[in-house]
């Protein structure tokens, strides 16, 4: 055989990009002609016809099989695309409408004593909040759901442990008031009497408990799965040479699966930040500055958005905008730095 006889015609460049400037054109074509949508219709009829056309095309150029592939590929580019859209769409409105109130008064003010025609007054109280809640929901949630994982990946068998992943992947379901209401009955109406004179008491404590509430099943889950990924090998070699169990987990299995486990984590955490009804519930919000997460109201980011997105003041959507901004450029810096620290870690290994 002769490299021509095994050479394949493909279909160039041009013709493809051809064919999607065509299946615009038709596309704006019957949309606004029919009157029937706008820009976004189009683009959606417009890929429509553009897959029909390439494979059209590809079948006349480089035979059916080929152009069942070339169409497949590009319906997965596309998805890519509109997967890709929302989530860009949701970072420039956040960006352009966020960066209003980024200011030294945002950051370093409360909304105390803040009137409806006051353009000033900032989340540095919400941020704090956030800070301390998120903190020790953190502190709550990832000894118990690590070790839980453990547990049912290493030493959980029968009845018992079939039980616990049950009620974890029922847990994993519940919604966030849920988990206010269960702390609002036991912690602020039942416990926390007990060190207030006899009177309920709101704090930032008890919406920590909350979001641990939360945050539990979902480090449970994803720590369970990254510890079944890891190789058996591993652990037989270190049986083999004698090594006790607790050791090998604690050597070999969980520094192998730490990547998976603090991304778990952090998918944890970022929900924990972004939730307002346990908040509202249990900690009550506040406008002041409170420092202390075991007495009194404290606010938190979600809550703040919240609040001020119901705000009748024409100053207050700027104020959730920006907030919104922080919250998400918090968390992110919080993912970050726990990837670089786990990838730090694993390589020194």
């Amino acid at each position: 055989m002769t490299p021509d006889n095994i050479r394949t015609r493909k279909l160039s460049l041009g013709v493809n990009i051809g064919i999607a400037v065509l299946a615009v054109l038709l596309g704006a074509v019957v949309v606004y002609g029919l009157g029937i949508g706008n820009w976004v219709l189009v683009l959606v009829v417009a890929g429509i016809l553009y897959l029909a056309g390439l494979f059209a095309a590809a079948s006349r150029v480089e035979g059916r099989r080929a152009a069942r592939n070339r169409a497949w590929k590009s319906l997965i580019y596309s998805a890519c695309v509109l997967a890709i859209l929302p989530l860009a769409s949701v970072v420039w409105t956040l960006i352009s409408k966020g960066v209003e109130r980024l200011d030294g008064d945002f950051f370093g003010t409360s909304m105390n004593n803040i009137g409806a025609r006051d353009p000033n007054g900032g989340a540095y109280h919400a941020i704090i909040g956030t800070l301390e809640q998120v903190a020790i929901a953190t502190l709550i949630a990832v000894p118990l759901g690590v070790l839980g994982a453990i547990y049912l990946v290493e030493y959980g068998r029968g009845r018992f442990a079939n039980t616990v992943r049950f009620f974890v992947d029922v847990m994993t379901g519940i919604p966030s008031i849920v988990a206010g209401l269960f702390i609002l009955a036991f912690w602020v109406l039942i416990v926390s009497p007990w060190f207030n004179d006899g009177q309920p008491r709101f704090s930032g404590f008890a919406a920590a408990l909350a979001l641990s509430v939360l945050m539990l099943p979902t480090i449970v889950r994803s720590t369970e799965e990254m510890l079944r990924l890891v190789p058996g090998p591993l652990r037989e070699g270190a049986y083999a040479l004698g090594v006790p169990q607790w050791k090998t987990i604690l050597k070999i299995v969980v520094p192998t699966a730490l990547p998976g486990i603090v991304t778990g984590i952090m998918l944890a955490v970022a929900r924990a930040a972004g939730e307002t009804a346990p908040v509202l519930l249990v900690a009550g919000g506040a406008a002041a500055i409170n420092f202390d997460p075991f007495g009194g109201n404290q606010s938190s980011l979600a809550l703040f958005v919240y609040q001020q997105a119901g705000d009748a003041s024409r100053y207050a959507p700027a104020r959730a905008w920006t907030a919104a901004l922080t919250l998400v450029a918090l968390v992110l810096i919080l993912t970050i730095a726990a990837k670089m620290l786990a990838r730090r870690n694993s390589l020194s290994r």
